[in-house]
């Protein structure tokens, strides 16, 4: 008689544990209202953001293009997303991922390429101005890896570091990869400080839309792995902190503490800025451009006022709950 009894108490626990495995109808209601609620809310959100965003572009004298895009959600936000405008010194974000781009392929194995820790020797033929540490330096004397290069070329936007990884990289060799990604409206088409390309017309090119494209796509590890992705962002995002020396339009207007991996650019009448805000729980790439300007300062000014519209929306969304509720670390109630 003790088999059957114990199979009959077998029996009687499984039968106990069964209906602990389904949520209840009122646990799952309450989870599909919990998700409605926070995306009705959310929508309110953005639509807010819009509308900041629109009114900024409203009030420039000039002409402003932006895109936003969600990297959680792939949600994206275009204002003349397609417009093709001059970069000043966004398009390094190209010549930068053109420099991981062939890291990576020299990882593999294929020959020819520049890898980051390859040596030059500072030439003098090389130096151009706005060039802050690479004119202090001894002409065939300095030596720096093309990673010394692209620090520089970042953190102060010094163009003769630029120049000597665009000539070491090659310009067609940039542009060949943007062309892999779909992106037939970014183009580098001079060095930096070629005012005589400049006036022929060769200027370098993108659009918000596929500034956006390209550092999602290196996000998303298209281009490279993910340890030279982290570095990639990691060296991007330098000059950001410590008195912003790269004069970033974004930093000043998101709080100290937030990563932010982005490269301005400014020409006369002329002001962008492009990267991704590492929020937390929520990164989103931000591409703001502005030309025509009467008043350089105003596109300053508009610049961070379409980021600080879209970091308020992906910081409160990053950190609330389905209800709305923000709790922060030193929050008690």
């Amino acid at each position: 008689m003790r088999f059957p009894f114990l199979s009959l108490l077998a029996s009687l626990a499984l039968c106990a544990l069964a209906p602990a495995q389904t949520p209840s109808p009122s646990t799952s209601a309450g989870s599909n209202a919990g998700s409605k609620i926070s995306a009705e809310k959310q929508e309110i959100l953005w639509q807010k953001m819009v509308t900041a965003i629109e009114r900024v572009d409203r009030d420039l004298s000039g002409v402003m293009a932006v895109g936003v895009l969600d990297l959680s959600s792939g949600r994206q936000y275009l204002l003349h997303g397609d417009e093709i405008l001059s970069q000043a010194s966004s398009i390094k974000i190209a010549v930068l991922a053109e420099l991981y781009h062939q890291e990576q392929q020299g990882q593999q194995g294929t020959s020819g390429k520049q890898r980051l820790n390859d040596l030059y020797t500072v030439r003098g033929e090389d130096l151009v101005p706005d060039s802050d540490i690479m004119l202090g330096l001894t002409p065939g004397v300095t030596r720096l890896t093309n990673r010394d290069l692209a620090t520089m070329m970042v953190a102060v936007s010094d163009n003769s570091a630029t120049n000597a990884l665009i000539e070491r990289l090659g310009m067609e060799n940039v542009n060949a990869t943007l062309r892999s990604l779909g992106l037939h409206d970014t183009l580098l088409r001079r060095k930096m400080m070629d005012i005589k390309a400049a006036q022929q017309g060769r200027e370098n090119v993108s659009t918000p839309r596929e500034m956006m494209t390209l550092l999602a796509e290196i996000y998303r590890h298209k281009l490279f792995d993910k340890a030279l992705t982290d570095d990639f962002f990691k060296v991007l995002s330098f000059g950001s902190s410590s008195g912003n020396a790269k004069d970033s339009k974004f930093v000043p207007v998101i709080p100290e503490g937030v990563v932010i991996a982005d490269k301005p650019g400014e020409l006369e009448a002329v002001r962008t800025d492009s990267g991704i805000i590492f929020t937390s729980n929520r990164p989103f790439v931000l591409s703001v451009m502005t030309a025509y300007l009467r008043d350089e300062h105003e596109g300053d000014k508009a610049i961070g006022e379409a980021a600080r519209a879209a970091f308020e929306y992906f910081d409160v969304i990053g950190r609330a709950s389905d209800y709305g509720r923000v709790i922060s670390p030193r929050s008690s109630r």
